[in-house]
Order: structure tokens, then C-alpha cells, then sequence
């Protein structure tokens, strides 16, 4: 689940990444499901399920895998999904930003309340972390697809705020109301994205030390394995990998 800010960029070890790629799958799945249940099955149709699938497919995620997620929106299990925010505190005070995808909100609230007193954080009202944060839509399109020179045009073209190119991929930014406007119009040039998500980005980011960074990466780490968290956020200066 690559993003600007949220955590998915820590390398896990080599003997983790079956169980990793298992714990990926299912949080693409369930967005999947979720898009399909709550839109048009036709992802044409549905810009939500469109850029989840986008996503699964730069995941690698098998296609018998993305079928099965968007059919199982149309059995009636009786389980709802609901999007929850969780914000709170981390090691070194750092401010941090939980979201999640839960069938069952007070399971979810217990696991991440005990993670982040584990780790000697503690969480907080809505609102008391997110004052450090931002939310923008971003989209990511890798190097390959378009030239340096393209993308400008097309950023401009789009309506979108501004366009940043990193070493792999173009990162366009935009408000997160024209979000799908934006990537509507990008289509008409573009066939594959690595994603379009709407992400909280820190206004400031904070450094810290080499020691403190260990504990805040394995916290970090904790948080994105749990089974609802779809997306974690910090205002943590990790670097970018």
C-alpha cells in the first residue's frame, strides 16, 4: 500500500515476505469489496473500485484474486464494513493518524489502544493529531508510462496542483475534491497508475535519532500488520525508500 506518508515503506526481512504479501492482498481484497459493495461493480462506472483495482494490480495481486473480491460484494453476509479514523501519539511523541477498515469497531479500537500503550503512546480525540496533518489526493504514476517532460503538460491539463518526480515515479498532488476529476482526465493519456489515494501528509516532519527511529519503526510496523488498518500515517522524518 505505497503512499506519501503512511507506513509501507519499511523493508520487512526476507523470511516475512510471503506473510507480508498474504497481509497485503487482504487489505487490497477487502478496499475491493468494499468499493464493489458500496458502487457500480463496473469499475468504469466506479472511480473508487477503478483505483483500488489499479492498486492491487501494481501490488502484483493475481486477477482471479481482484474477481473474487468485487463477487464477494455481491453476497450478503451480513457483515458491514465502516471506514474509522484512530488518532493519537507515539513513541517520542510523534503524531500519528490510523486508518482503518473494520467489521467490528470495537475490536479494532481495543488492538490499536493497546499498541499504542505498548509502545508508550496513547490515543486521542479526533482531531488532536490530525491538526498536524494535511489531506491531499495523490496519484502515482511510474516512470515508465510517461515522460518527464509529459507529465507537466498533463498535470496542468488535469487540473491537479502540482507534480512532484521522484527517482521511480511522478507523484501528482491535488485537492482532495477533484482527486477523481483529476485522474479521470489523466486516463485519457495514462493506462496505469500505482495508485490514487486521498493521504494525510504532515505539515512539518519531525527528526529523530537513530535509536528512537528502531522503536518507532517497529511501532510504526505493529500498526499496518493489524488485519484493519488500511493506512498509517506519522509526522516522523523516516526518508523515503
Amino acid at each position: 500500500m505505497a503512499g506519501h506518508s503512511h507506513w509501507a515503506g519499511i523493508k520487512h526481512k526476507k523470511g516475512k515476505a510471503d506473510k507480508q504479501r498474504s497481509k497485503i492482498f487482504s487489505k487490497l481484497s477487502k478496499e475491493i469489496t468494499v468499493a464493489a459493495k458500496l458502487g457500480d461493480k463496473d469499475p468504469n462506472m466506479n472511480p473508487r473500485l477503478r483505483s483500488a483495482i489499479q492498486t492491487a494490480r501494481s501490488a502484483n495481486m493475481p486477477k482471479d484474486n481482484i474477481e473474487r473480491a468485487i463477487d464477494k460484494s455481491s453476497v450478503s453476509t451480513g457483515v458491514n464494513f465502516e471506514n474509522i479514523r484512530y488518532e493519537g501519539f507515539g513513541p517520542n511523541k510523534i503524531a500519528v493518524i490510523v486508518e482503518t477498515l473494520t467489521d467490528n469497531k470495537n475490536r479494532t479500537a481495543s488492538n490499536i489502544r493497546t499498541i499504542f500503550q505498548k509502545n508508550g503512546g496513547s490515543l486521542g480525540t479526533q482531531g488532536s493529531a490530525s491538526h498536524n496533518f494535511k489531506q491531499i489526493g495523490l496519484i502515482k504514476i511510474d516512470k515508465k508510462e510517461v515522460l518527464d517532460e509529459k507529465i507537466l503538460e498533463l498535470t496542468i491539463d488535469s487540473g491537479a496542483d502540482d507534480c512532484i518526480s521522484y527517482d521511480d515515479y511522478h507523484e501528482i498532488q491535488c485537492s482532495i475534491d477533484k482527486i477523481f476529476n483529476v485522474k479521470k482526465e489523466l486516463e485519457k493519456s495514462i493506462s496505469n497508475f500505482i495508485s490514487t489515494e486521498i493521504e494525510w501528509v504532515s505539515h512539518n516532519k519531525v527528526d529523530v535519532n537513530d535509536d528512537i527511529k528502531k522503536n518507532i519503526v517497529e511501532f510504526l510496523e505493529t500498526l499496518a500488520d493489524d488485519e484493519d488498518v488500511q493506512y498509517v500515517y506519522s509526522n516522523v522524518n523516516l526518508g523515503r525508500n
